[in-house]
């Protein structure tokens, strides 16, 4: 491989792990004083779980021999030692770099629906399982040989051209995540003082910075595979992650506007999330011009769905749901109508919408369910949520024993002395 397709991978592998310091930002900024070393703790510590087991084994299990297999083999080259010393360990081992900092991220989204009420140590624990019994066996479904892979081919024959499209996770890491979210938002249940308005972000600069980060390394998220394609992609994937995200910002404003008579800096935040998750399984697959619909059409609807919460009575605490969730399915169903070349309306048939239909909704119940079923174990046995007293009075110092401002009262004298 030549060196600046390897020096593209090296960088690339950099920006996407640089995303999970922007998602504790982005999360740290909205949550109330009292949770803020709590939420960066809980991406800080996906991190170095996820980062761990996926050097043991999760990459092994990401990859299989025939669709029918649920997942690899984690003992396969326990560890990597063989993969190291074989042939074009080079480009392989940064390969594997690069998909350990995908696990990392999709763990770390998981964490916003839980805020505020949510014990380190349960969380770690949950954080491992699902990744083992969810995101590595899903990465092999749809990227490792597995079922979701080879759906077109199943269903209409290799001749059809028809594959299920998801360029950098839409489903692998939106869809899994947000699904994940609203299992455990419904195991922990509502925070004290459950109703609208209670999401009041204590330090919105922070925030914005998240949201910056998130955007400046998304382009290594969308635009990182690339390198292993000699980059001829890479600039429509470029602009798409470019447009969408700013068409997102506009929809997510308007309705702001439209809804509560001033657009925030909070909501142009989300929307450029929700934008950048919208175009994350589309970028390659879509003209410059329907990434821009895409990006309107996702910030407006991701704006009203973040309100659902309160209507459907669960908690997720910082719109997990709302924004990759349903951010996910938008913009990998997109792909069925407007995919170039095999979508509905730009010159080809329903088979694209279909198989977009199927893997979508078999991540999400997939996830979902496991999520439950792990998270509701955890709670009845070691304790995922914290008390109502211990939510009240803060989980930094009760978890953790840190204050996220270290905050020392103006002294008598200094006070008389300045004036």
């Amino acid at each position: 491989m030549d060196t600046g397709s390897l020096a593209w991978g090296l960088v690339a592998t950099a920006l996407v792990l640089l995303m999970t310091p922007g998602v504790a930002f982005f999360y740290g900024g909205l949550v109330k004083i009292s949770s803020v070393v709590s939420m960066l703790m809980l991406s800080f510590g996906s991190m170095g779980l996820i980062g761990g087991l996926w050097i043991l084994y999760g990459y092994n299990m990401t990859h299989v021999d025939n669709p029918s297999q649920f997942a690899g083999n984690p003992l396969n080259d326990f560890g990597l030692s063989g993969l190291a010393s074989a042939p074009h360990a080079n480009e392989n081992l940064i390969g594997v770099a690069f998909g350990a900092t995908f696990a990392i991220i999709t763990v770390a989204l998981i964490s916003g629906a839980i805020a505020d009420r949510a014990r380190f140590g349960a969380w770690m624990v949950f954080a491992g399982i699902w990744a083992t019994v969810v995101y590595f066996p899903v990465t092999a479904w749809i990227w490792g040989g597995g079922w979701i892979q080879n759906l077109g081919t199943a269903l209409f024959g290799k001749d059809a051209g028809i594959e299920v499209i998801d360029y950098a996770g839409g489903t692998d890491v939106h869809i899994n995540a947000g699904a994940a979210a609203l299992a455990l938002a419904l195991i922990l249940g509502k925070r004290v003082g459950f109703k609208p308005g209670i999401q009041k972000p204590h330090n919105v600069p922070l925030t914005l910075i998240g949201a910056s980060l998130l955007w400046f390394g998304w382009f290594g998220f969308n635009a990182g595979a690339e390198w292993l394609n000699g980059l001829k992609n890479v600039g429509l994937i470029t602009i798409n992650t470019l447009g969408a995200t700013a068409a997102a910002i506009i929809g997510w404003l308007i309705i702001e506007k439209i809804r509560h008579g001033k657009p925030t800096s909070v909501g142009a935040a989300s929307g450029a999330v929700a934008g950048l998750v919208a175009i994350t399984p589309a970028c390659a697959n879509l003209t410059p011009g329907w990434a821009l619909v895409l990006g309107v059409l996702t910030g407006a609807v991701c704006a009203v769905a973040i309100e659902l919460k309160f209507v459907l009575g669960f908690d997720d605490s910082l719109d997990v749901v709302g924004i990759h969730l349903v951010g996910g399915l938008i913009g990998t169903l997109y792909l069925g109508f407007f995919a170039t070349g095999t979508g509905l309306f730009v010159g080809g048939d329903f088979r694209q919408l279909v198989v977009q239909t199927i893997a979508v909704f078999a991540v999400l119940i997939y996830s979902f369910v496991a999520a439950y079923v792990i998270g509701w174990v955890i709670q009845k046995t070691m304790g995922f949520r914290v008390t109502n007293e211990d939510e009240i009075a803060g989980v930094d110092s009760v978890v953790h024993g840190e204050d996220g401002y270290a905050l020392t009262p103006v002294s008598t004298a200094t006070s008389e002395h300045s004036l």
